[in-house]
């Protein structure tokens, strides 16, 4: 599997950073021409959007929340744990990647630092699901960026090579990374330009990721089975959380990512003892 990952990191190139960069000056210049780069004009030409969207969607409330878990990292990587065997390099990506997200995230959010809907909005206005998020970090979508930065790594990784199989495996991964992303909009967290511009930066991410493990082995010691004790402490602790969460909220997701966390404990303990 690690050669499939290799060959299609090879076929990469730069030219693929144009369209998310284009798209980020696009909406730039589309809010500069309605004179809403302002915090408060900002929140104003997409309200009607956001109420119409966090509206349509309330009647669904388990199945959002169940969803908008994808943009939670922990939960996330924990349905990919098994490729900790499999396919290193992946991880090597994943690594990288979710790095430069944690730092395009905080970074943003603290530079624009525009207040969520639930601190913005009346709360009797749209449908809050879970955990009432009033603070002033809304833009742009830590989950959205989350959520676009992994599939970005899985989606280079598994490339197709065909073209039209490129382009329909491009556009599944895009709508399924919509779809996990636009939760954030159901359960009133945030705006759907939050999202938007999350779903960019994760893209972004996911390609730097991926441009800078495909040119530095920053993390061999990954291939190394002597650190597996490492990965399976990690997966206990992540356990722990996860079922910690169980016993909170009794969501399927959690259910769901701690058998991928046990399927992968049993994994790597059986192959560390084979060394």
């Amino acid at each position: 599997m690690n050669k499939i990952i290799l060959t299609n990191y090879s076929r990469l190139r730069l030219l693929l950073f144009f369209l998310p960069i284009v798209l980020l000056i696009i909406i730039a210049c589309g809010l500069y021409s309605v004179d809403c780069l302002s915090t408060n004009g900002y929140i104003a030409v997409q309200k009607d959007t956001f109420l119409f969207m966090n509206s349509s969607v309330r009647n669904y409330p388990h199945i959002l929340f169940n969803l908008t878990q994808f943009g939670d990292a922990m939960i996330f990587l924990s349905f990919l744990s098994i490729f900790v065997i499999y396919a290193p390099k992946i991880w090597e990506s994943l690594i990288t990647a979710s790095i430069f997200s944690l730092i395009f995230t905080v970074i943003m959010k603290e530079f624009f630092a525009i207040p969520r809907p639930a601190a913005a909005l009346s709360s009797n206005t749209f449908n809050i699901i879970g955990e009432r998020l009033a603070g002033s970090n809304s833009f742009p979508s830590g989950h959205s960026i989350t959520v676009f930065t992994i599939l970005t790594v899985l989606m280079f990784a598994f490339m197709p090579y065909k073209i039209k199989h490129k382009v329909a495996f491009f556009v599944f991964v895009t709508l399924l990374g919509l779809l996990f992303a636009f939760t954030r909009v159901g359960v009133g967290a945030h705006y759907p330009l939050d999202v938007i511009v999350g779903c960019i930066i994760g893209y972004i991410c996911g390609l730097l990721g991926t441009f800078v493990t495909k040119k530095y082995q920053l993390w061999n010691w990954i291939y190394n089975k002597k650190y597996y004790p490492i990965f399976i402490v990690l997966m206990i602790i992540a356990c722990i959380i996860v079922i910690n969460r169980i016993r909170i909220e009794n969501l399927f997701i959690y259910y769901m990512a701690l058998i991928s966390l046990f399927i992968t404990l049993y994994k790597s303990y059986a192959t560390y003892l084979k060394k």
